[in-house]
């Protein structure tokens, strides 16, 4: 066998229909857009949703549910991972320096996720009882910060 002679089966291949060459291509004068109206001009695009001009589903039905303005997200670190972590003395600013948090939002959290096998000293605006409880049967010492990070308290002043 030649790779050479390798073709196709015969009526796999087309010839691409080119759109919009006249009245020779078999598409005729409008290539098979119609004469008039929005979807025979050049450029149209549907917007989503579009129902031909009728108010579109989603503005007909109830919007519904509530959205909390004052909703406080807490960035979450758990014990498992504060295990894995060098050192033994933890602050929400230290953990954003090495990049284990990202960004603090309104304090930080520490969850009982994990197994704690030293003692760790930390500082942090929430505890879950777990996390309490592991941190503390081991000796260690967990600071309860103020309820908003230093920086939040910065904006909230000017």
């Amino acid at each position: 066998m030649n790779l050479s002679n390798l073709r196709p089966p015969k009526g796999q291949k087309h010839k691409k229909q080119r759109i919009g060459q006249g009245m020779g291509s078999g598409r005729g004068k409008y290539s098979g857009r119609g004469a008039k109206g929005a979807k025979s001009i050049s450029g149209y695009s549907k917007m989503r949703g579009f129902e031909g001009g009728q108010m579109p589903l989603h503005r007909r039905l109830p919007k519904r549910g509530f959205t909390n303005i004052f909703r406080k997200e807490y960035a979450i670190i758990n014990v498992g991972l504060l295990e894995k972590l060098e050192g033994d003395a933890f602050t929400p600013d230290s953990l954003v320096a090495a990049g284990v948090v990202k960004r603090l939002n309104s304090g930080l959290k520490i969850l009982g996720n994990g197994e704690l096998t030293r003692k760790i000293s930390i500082k942090a605006h929430l505890y879950s009882k777990s996390a309490l409880d592991k941190i503390q049967k081991l000796g260690g010492t967990a600071e309860v910060l103020s309820k908003t990070p230093p920086a939040q308290e910065a904006v909230e002043k000017k």
